[in-house]
């Protein structure tokens, strides 16, 4: 008969239980040194070792030849107890035995001394399922116990344990195992079993398993069973009914992208091949979770992330959105995701949802509206200026094309030639500019060479020049151009003035630009050529 991988490969001594080092060591010096308690509380979360350990510690109390505080696993004590086949080591499920009638039998049978082995354990499992009364019954035994008894207490819930019980226990934590001591069992059953299990799919199980060690084995286990060759990652998802780390990957960057269609495309495909529309929903979340867990802490977020998407795959996904995006995003879709029980079309549901997520300009509400001015401050931030499109363009380059050569006219006055600036003029002006402009328009100012804003000294005169209509009306303002000038004047020791220069002009007044001078109340506007 088939057993399961997890029941197979259980440890059966203290040192082959993984990722609880503190936890067995504690209890190999305890059974070396004699200095047992009478009563045990083990905690945490599903699939850490509570009851293998449970199991490992009734052994070793009653081990005829205990090596180093492990159970030998040969005797008849060792074998009896691993059968299941021991009168006085029972293991006991509160969930069904939640009455206080069960613990009363529990209580008088307790008394009597074991009859093969030295000392009569109880292992009651999912301890926190018991009543009020049913504790209160538990209490006076596990205070002042036969010398021969011995209880361990598992619960995955601590909190629902009274403080009565716990202030007679001594209670060990069970942490969640790292993925990394997760994929080396892993690695060592697929071994044992003849399974080809790709590294890239032990990562993706061991991510999977949030820190359960059974809950890795199983999805092996399953993954085994349905996989025709090779356990890879893509067959996992297919097996599990996983949408997919690339596939989530490429919906999350159509939504970074703000592209409804490239979004509702993949989302089409995946509802084509039978997936579940809450776990693509839920997927989603876990990786705009996962981002923004990488913006806040970008090192020790790394051990936090779901594993959904790699590393890899996150850091591409990074720059395509701002905090105020992720946000929203992840209210969005658990907003969607609680209302599918009550929805009578899950799947416009969802579609609505992907629109909502690539479209934050159809709505107006905060989150909203908070999304879109974190993407532009962001934007600002790292000096990429979005530029809108201009339909005309291309029909005005054609008319351009088309239309007859105009007669020579006069030739239109020189700007004066360009003045050599002193050595380091436009870094120290914009080293000033930071100190005093508005944050948005800082950005504007860069020594970079694709800067948004470019100066040139002509005379008494600081041209900036920018090639978009946007930059120009960002620093078109007297409490900018002013303070640009006051910089440059103070820099090179005389009166300086400032000007925008621009392409030709669309309309009748974008010709125009302000021209400041150092001490002017008013500026006055002057006609760019």
């Amino acid at each position: 008969m088939y057993q399961a991988l997890y029941r197979k490969y259980r440890p059966q001594t203290f040192d082959d239980v993984v990722g609880q080092q503190g936890v067995t060591q504690t209890l190999k010096n305890q059974l070396q040194t004699g200095r047992l308690s009478h009563a045990y509380l083990f905690t945490g979360t599903r699939g850490t070792g509570k009851t293998t350990c449970a199991k490992i510690l009734a052994k070793a109390v009653n081990c005829e030849n205990p090596q180093d505080g492990n159970p030998c696993n040969r005797c008849a004590a060792c074998r009896s107890i691993d059968a299941g086949a021991c009168m006085d080591v029972l293991e006991i499920d509160a969930a069904s035995n939640n009455g206080v009638d069960s613990v009363r039998a529990l209580r008088d049978d307790a008394v009597y001394t074991p009859a093969e082995v030295k000392k009569r354990v109880y292992i009651i499992d999912e301890v926190h399922m018991l009543s009020l009364s049913a504790f209160n019954a538990l209490l006076k035994i596990i205070e002042e116990p036969p010398e021969h008894l011995l209880f361990i207490l598992a619960t995955t819930e601590l909190h629902k344990v009274p403080a009565t019980i716990l202030s007679r226990c001594q209670r060990f934590a069970f942490r969640r195992i790292v993925p990394e001591d997760i994929v080396g069992r892993l690695n060592y059953i697929a071994y044992q079993e003849s399974i080809e299990l790709e590294p890239d799919a032990a990562a993706f199980l061991a991510r999977l398993a949030d820190g359960g060690l059974r809950d890795a084995v199983s999805l092996l286990d399953q993954c085994a069973s349905a996989a025709q060759g090779a356990v890879t990652v893509d067959e996992a998802c297919k097996v599990l009914g996983l949408a997919g780390a690339r596939q989530t990957a490429a919906l999350m960057e159509a939504v970074g992208k703000h592209d409804a269609a490239a979004a509702l495309s993949i989302f089409n495909t995946q509802y084509a091949e039978g997936k579940d529309l809450g776990a693509m929903l839920d997927e989603l979340c876990a990786v705009a979770r996962d981002l923004l867990i990488l913006r806040t802490a970008p090192q020790a977020g790394i051990q936090m992330i779901s594993g959904i998407c790699t590393p890899q795959e996150l850091r591409t996904l990074q720059p395509l959105l701002s905090p105020g995006e992720l946000l929203r995003i992840t209210a969005v879709l658990r907003d969607t995701a609680a209302g599918f029980n009550a929805s009578a079309n899950r799947r416009i549901d969802a579609e609505l949802c992907l629109v909502r997520l690539c479209e934050p300009e159809a709505s107006l509400d905060a989150e909203s509206l908070n999304a879109r001015l974190c993407r532009v401050e962001e934007r600002l931030a790292r000096g990429v200026v979005p530029v809108a499109a201009a339909p005309q363009q291309e029909e005005q380059a054609q008319q351009e094309t088309a239309a007859p050569e105009e007669p020579e006219t006069a030739p239109e006055p020189q700007q004066p030639a360009p003045s050599e600036a002193p050595p380091g003029f436009w870094p120290e002006l914009v080293k000033r500019l930071k100190t005093t402009l508005p944050l948005p328009e800082q950005a504007m100012f860069s020594m970079q060479d694709n800067a948004p804003v470019r100066g040139t000294l002509h005379g008494d005169v600081l041209e900036l020049q920018t090639e978009t209509e946007f930059v120009r009306n960002l620093i078109n303002k007297p409490e900018v151009l002013r303070p640009v000038a006051d910089a440059a004047t103070a820099l090179l020791g005389r009166s300086v003035r400032v000007r925008i220069a621009s392409g030709k002009a669309e309309k009748p007044n974008e010709g125009f630009a302000r021209l400041v001078s150092f001490g002017e109340e008013h500026p006055e506007l002057v006609e760019l050529k």
